[in-house]
């Protein structure tokens, strides 16, 4: 998994914008103004994502990769290991998982125009 490869499969997302808000190196994804997921620019270690806390139980305890969010709340949150430890594909399907789980979020209003 590359930074640049992240990059563009978040930017893929309807509604997404991406920007620095805490620091000139931490990247955040949002949808409808709310962060999906937060990584570091120049250490390209992990992602922060958003996961309901049963699943997020089960992949703390399945991958050595996947721990509680730094700096996060750590029952909706999780530190994803982009390091190989965890497979490009799950990786992936936790993205579109913090991202669904934002999107529905959102007022109804707003859902309706990101995805009409």
């Amino acid at each position: 998994m590359t930074l640049s490869y992240l990059r563009d499969f978040c930017l893929s997302k309807p509604g997404t914008s991406e920007d620095t808000p805490f620091d000139a190196n931490t990247l955040c994804f949002r949808v409808g103004g709310k962060i999906f997921a937060i990584t570091d620019l120049e250490v390209f270690e992990y992602i922060n994502l958003k996961c309901d806390p049963e699943r997020s139980a089960e992949l703390r305890e399945k991958f050595e990769g996947i721990t509680p969010g730094y700096h996060m709340n750590k029952k909706w949150w999780n530190s994803v290991s982009v390091l190989g430890n965890v497979p490009d594909q799950l990786i992936l399907d936790l993205v579109d998982h913090s991202y669904e789980l934002i999107f529905a979020s959102l007022p109804k209003k707003l859902q309706t125009k990101i995805r009409p």
